[in-house]
This record gives C-alpha cells, structure tokens and sequence, in this order.
C-alpha cells in the first residue's frame, strides 16, 4: 500500500517522495531510498535511478526489493544505467525487449562486455520478430547485430540496413558472394545509389549466378578487363553473361 510520500495531495502536481528523490544530493537520496524502497513504484524508482546523484549502492537496495523486480521498467532502468554493478546489470539483459536491447548495444557509456550480451540476445531473437521489428532494427543496428541481419531474406529489411551508417562494403560483401541470397535482394543492393556504385560489389554482383540478368548485363559494363575474362571463363555464370563478357573484352581490345 502507497505511503503518503507516495500518494499526491489535491492540488498537487506530484507525490512528495518524487520531489525529493529528484531534488536530493547523494546522501539523501541514498537515505530516501533505504528508508522507502520497499514502498517505491516504477514512477519513483525512476527518479532514483535518472538522478545525477545514483550511486551503485542506491542502485543495489533498489535490486534487493524483489517486488520492484517484477517491472520490466525497473529491470530496464537497472540493466543500462551506467552506474549499475557489471554482475547486477548482466542478470537483467536476457529479460530486456528488443528495442532495449538495442539501445543497450549502441550506449557507449555501457561495459563493453553489457553491449556484446545485449548484441547476442537480440540476435538469438531476430528469427521470432516481425519484418516490421526487424526494419526498425536494421535502420539502426550496432555492427555486430549488422552481421546477423545482412543475411534476412526479406529485401524490405535488407533496404533499410542498407541506409545504417555503421554497414561498411566489408558486412556487405559475404552477402553478395552468398549462393543463397535471395535475387531480389541482390537486384535491390545493385540499384542502391550509395552501395551499388562500389567496383568490389559490382563485381562480386556480376559473377553471383542469382544475380538476375538484366542486373549483371548491365553492370558488365563498368567492369575492367582483368574481372571481364574472369567473368568469361566462370562455368558458374549464366551462358549470356560470358558472351557479354567475351564482346566487352573484343570492344575493349
């Protein structure tokens, strides 16, 4: 039941207990929060927690309250805060939701040892989530999330990883050279302004036999001769894409 700290007055704007917990230094909060936690909700645990004086003893008493674990926002609030004990945080990670696992894996002030956790727990998730969570994530993955999503067969999860500012032509490579990537996503990195441009790519597209052909007959053309007499002689490549290749290099000659 809700202490009258806890509990707002006619006329009031917020509980007393909130008030205090955010206009309190380090020694009062950390004296707030030993004498009411076992009566804090979310609401006040989260001025405990969002206050600049959160120690990692405030943040241990607030753990010890087994009820207030019960919140995934107390969880939350506890697993990426940057003051949280490594040990204390890491229990919390595999309960987290995706979207806080993502945001976890992006903190820079996170334990680097807390990101690679909430990287792998989002990763061991991806298969269960729907194409419209996965583009959300794709948009703005860490690298190591990157790695495991460039693979998704959905292009409309691949177009939106393909404008994340931390994909580089190195992620994007094992996918190009795959033998089981889908030819619409291929055509799809082929047409992209920003990725398609780029000769290593072009080239890995050219000699992908899932490429679709009107795709690799017109990337042929931008091909130097060195990768057009590899692209010849390939009994990987599609009869019409080594004739081209055979006529280029005759032009070029």
């Amino acid at each position: 039941m809700s202490t009258p700290l806890e509990t707002s007055q006619p006329g009031e704007s917020e509980p007393e207990l909130h008030r205090r917990l955010r206009e309190a230094g380090s020694e009062e909060l950390a004296a707030l929060v030993r004498e009411h936690a076992e009566e804090m909700e979310p609401p006040a645990v989260r001025h405990a927690l969002r206050s600049p004086y959160c120690t990692a003893e405030v943040i241990e008493i607030l753990a010890g309250v087994r009820r207030l674990l019960s919140y995934s926002e107390v969880r939350r609030e506890i697993a990426l805060h940057p003051r949280a004990p490594e040990a204390l945080a890491g229990r919390f990670v595999p309960t987290l939701y995706w979207r806080d696992l993502m945001e976890l894996a992006l903190d820079l002030r996170a334990r680097p040892t807390l990101r690679r956790a909430a990287e792998l727990h989002l990763t061991s998730r991806l298969p269960e989530l729907a194409v419209g969570e996965r583009i959300s994530i794709a948009r703005r993955a860490s690298a190591g999330v990157l790695s495991q999503l460039r693979h998704d067969p959905n292009p409309q999860v691949i177009a939106a990883l393909l404008d994340n500012p931390r994909l580089t032509e190195g992620m994007l490579a094992p996918v190009l050279h795959g033998g089981r990537t889908p030819p619409a996503v291929l055509e799809l990195i082929a047409n992209d302004r920003r990725w398609g441009v780029r000769y290593p790519l072009r080239v890995a597209l050219v000699r992908n036999p899932a490429t679709p052909l009107n795709t690799a007959w017109r990337l042929l053309e931008f091909l130097r001769q060195t990768d057009l007499r590899i692209v010849a002689a390939d009994p990987r490549s599609p009869e019409p894409i080594r004739r081209r290749a055979r006529v280029l290099l005759e032009r070029k000659a």
